[in-house]
């Protein structure tokens, strides 16, 4: 399971020029679900993304949650970022869960996140959207449940 983090002051999400989803202050988190992922991976990402400590405190370190801070999440599903680039100039996704999986990963990732007191916001999985932010210091965080730091 992957998952691309940005700290932002506000974000919104549009599908056909309708907003479908907008948060203030908080996450935009481009989640992508992978083959072998289980709901338990998206637990374990959940309960590490509300208590990320990535926002500022009163002295400007970075020591707040997203639960610390009240902050929103917009979660967004994004197959690309399961893309392998080893064969030339086209990416592949065959490393991407398949749709059926994909989505459902994605909606319990996102109710599990609701459930540890994140107001949630999302995308439409698998349409073509708009996700428009405004990343707030920048700050940018990658996390791969299968990898030794996500």
């Amino acid at each position: 399971m992957k998952a691309l983090l940005q700290r932002v002051s506000e974000a919104r999400v549009e599908v056909d020029g309708a907003i479908i989803g907008a948060v203030g202050r908080g996450l935009v988190i481009l989640f992508c679900a992978e083959p072998e992922d289980q709901e338990s991976d998206a637990d374990a990402l959940a309960r590490k993304i509300a208590k990320l400590r990535i926002f500022p405190d009163e002295a400007d370190k970075m020591n707040r949650s997203l639960l610390d801070v009240g902050g929103g999440a917009l979660a967004v599903s994004q197959f690309t970022l399961a893309a392998d680039l080893s064969r030339g100039n086209r990416p592949g996704f065959s490393g991407a869960a398949p749709p059926e999986l994909g989505e459902s990963l994605y909606r319990h990732f996102c109710e599990r996140l609701a459930g540890l007191g994140i107001t949630v916001e999302t995308g439409r999985f698998g349409a073509e959207m708009a996700v428009h932010l405004v990343n707030d210091g920048p700050v940018t965080i990658w996390m791969d449940s299968h990898a030794k730091s996500g």
